[in-house]
């Protein structure tokens, strides 16, 4: 176990981020007094959750998404830690959190859409039935590639906002590139496409196609983008073409960025201005 739990650590820093302060970080999962775990299903799509939900009986709603850990065993810890990093960051304390607790393992990068778009239309039209309840405004937030794909569901379901800290992967050619040059350690995700599609040579749009570079167009709602600027070099790389992608949309709804000089890959969760920005966004849209 600990052999393992070392091999999630080291996919992790790779792929994406570092341990410390990290929302995402794959510890085993506590069930806290106020948290439930349920299995959700919307379409034959099921997918495991974890609900933070205050006292009350009407909410405005989070739904957030954790970041790479590689294993499904340690989802369901990554998702409770990404609850906690988020409601951390609240002024609010009357909101409905929910955190998914979405699949990575022998998945092809950005398949898990499908349970994410799965948690997103349970919200919106089962939860509150379900739970007894009343959801009012609803709002998407993620970390690396919770970021990634809470960019993705703009793309697809308007919200009344949403919020991306350190989204990626922004460019898995380059990326997955660098992997099958031996330039850096070779990770699952590139080497699961590799498998199915070949290399970023022979096939690059299959690289480019599952690349948050190739969604920077038809935002539904809202955005904010959060970026520390001493992220990884492999993020970085892309960051400057991803913005730029992004400004130059012609039907996307409001688009900002936050960049937060001398901040890593979890920016958001380390910095005041970041946490009154997040705060300030959501709450001129409720």
């Amino acid at each position: 176990m600990a052999h393992m739990l070392l091999r999630v650590i080291i996919f992790s820093t790779l792929f994406s981020c570092s341990k410390a302060d990290n929302p995402n970080t794959a510890y085993p999962y506590n069930d806290p007094v106020n948290q439930t775990i349920r299995t959700i299903r919307y379409n034959n799509v099921s997918v495991d959750v974890v609900i933070d939900k205050p006292e009350g009986n009407s909410f405005d709603a989070m739904l957030v998404f954790h970041g790479t850990v590689g294993y499904d065993s340690l989802i369901l810890g990554a998702a409770q830690n990404t609850l906690m990093g988020f409601k951390n960051l609240l002024d609010l304390q009357n909101m409905l959190i929910i955190s998914v607790a979405y699949p990575e393992e022998n998945l092809l990068f950005g398949d898990n859409i499908l349970q994410c778009e799965a948690a997103l239309l349970w919200l919106r039209n089962k939860a509150a039935t379900e739970m007894g309840i009343t959801i009012n405004k609803i709002f998407l937030a993620g970390h690396s590639q919770g970021g990634y794909i809470v960019t993705r569901l703009n793309t697809i379901h308007q919200t009344d906002g949403v919020i991306a800290n350190g989204p990626g992967p922004l460019n898995l050619v380059y990326r997955c590139g660098l992997e099958e040059s031996g330039q850096i350690a070779s990770g699952a995700p590139c080497a699961l496409i590799n498998n199915q599609f070949g290399s970023t040579i022979a096939n690059p749009d299959a690289y480019f196609q599952r690349s948050l570079l190739n969604f920077t167009t038809g935002f539904k709602s809202d955005i904010l983008f959060v970026q520390g600027m001493n992220d990884s070099e492999i993020q970085m790389y892309s960051w400057p073409t991803f913005k730029q992608a992004v400004q130059n949309c012609t039907d996307c709804q409001s688009t900002e960025f936050l960049e937060l000089a001398g901040l890593g890959h979890n920016a958001l969760f380390q910095s005041s201005e970041a946490k009154t920005k997040f705060n300030l966004f959501i709450n001129s849209r409720r």
